[in-house]
């Protein structure tokens, strides 16, 4: 968890963890609305603070009368998730407090420690809670966070932490994460692999030109333009790896009219080889979704017949 611990004088490492994960407050209770209490004399004052006490209090030993030792709060847009009353009971009563996790943690964490996320006080019993060897925090750089240790029976999720020397390093180990984890679940998704290098995509160029010249009208014309289209793909390869595109596209159209299925664009080496040699391969799925997602894209373009511009007045 990238949250640190919320004790001031409770503990920061526990063993034999007993873990709760709560979605309610453990803090004053608020009106629906927006309205202002006035207490006018000290009487009033005082019942109000042991209302208030008592009413933690009773929060407090539920939690611990239920076995919990390190208590997880969901973070609460309508007020504090957590007092400083709340933090003096549970250093206390010896309970390890994490607050403010992101309702986008929820269920990650729910399917990590193979725990349900508790709404009430009413539900907050034994059979609700994970159970775990060691619950610690610990310094990772300038900043702390919370491990989990020797989770019993723990679901099938993998927790990374990226470490770098600046956040522009982080950023970018980040994105070279996500996609690696894009290409993994496109192989789930569809388990084929193909070359990469521009060869799929020269190659479908050059059977869509040999089917447009058997063609005669409109469709030889489409057929055409779509085979040309396919060629941005390795010309834009080309030219990122600082090749010269035209040259290096007309001696990749050149070989796979020889029968070289497989001839890519090595730019590693600046050349035209057999990519499949070189280890070069990319999902099926990457291609085939981009070319049907432009070809959707062109197809409602060329469905809007006119452009209506509109002028304020």
């Amino acid at each position: 968890l990238e949250q640190r611990t919320s004790n001031v004088n409770g503990p920061k490492r526990m063993e034999k963890a007993k873990i709760g994960f709560i979605q309610f407050q453990v803090s004053p209770p608020k009106t629906d609305m927006d309205n202002q209490v006035v207490v006018s004399d000290y009487a009033a004052m005082d019942r109000v603070l042991k209302e208030e006490r008592a009413y933690i209090l009773n929060i407090v030993k539920q939690i611990k009368k239920a076995g919990c030792n390190v208590l997880l709060i969901q973070k609460s847009i309508l007020r504090d998730a957590l007092s400083d009353l709340a933090v003096h009971f549970f250093d206390k009563t010896k309970i390890m407090v994490v607050k403010d996790i992101e309702r986008e943690e929820v269920e990650f964490l729910c399917k990590s420690l193979n725990c349900r996320p508790i709404a009430s006080l009413d539900h907050f019993t034994p059979e609700n809670l994970a159970t775990a060897e060691l619950v610690e925090e610990i310094q990772t750089g300038a900043s702390k966070c919370v491990k989990f240790s020797g989770i019993a029976n723990p679901g099938k999720t993998v927790s990374l932490i990226i470490r770098g020397s600046n956040k522009l390093m982080l950023e970018e180990a980040h994105r070279s994460l996500h996609d690696a984890l894009c290409v993994i679940r496109c192989l789930v998704k569809k388990r084929f692999l193909i070359a990469g290098g521009g060869a799929p995509e020269i190659e479908v160029s050059r059977e869509l030109m040999q089917h447009a010249n058997t063609l005669t009208g409109p469709d030889a014309y489409c057929f055409k333009a779509f085979a040309e289209a396919m060629e941005i793909i390795p010309y834009t390869l080309s030219e990122n790896a600082g090749l010269n595109p035209i040259g290096t596209v007309t001696e990749l159209r050149n070989r796979h009219a020889q029968g070289e299925k497989t001839a890519g664009i090595n730019v590693r080496k600046g050349c035209i080889s057999n990519i499949l040699e070189e280890n070069v391969v990319q999902p099926l799925l990457v291609s085939t979704s981009s070319i049907s997602l432009a070809s959707e894209c062109v197809r409602s373009i060329l469905k809007i017949d006119d452009i209506v511009n509109t002028i304020r007045g």
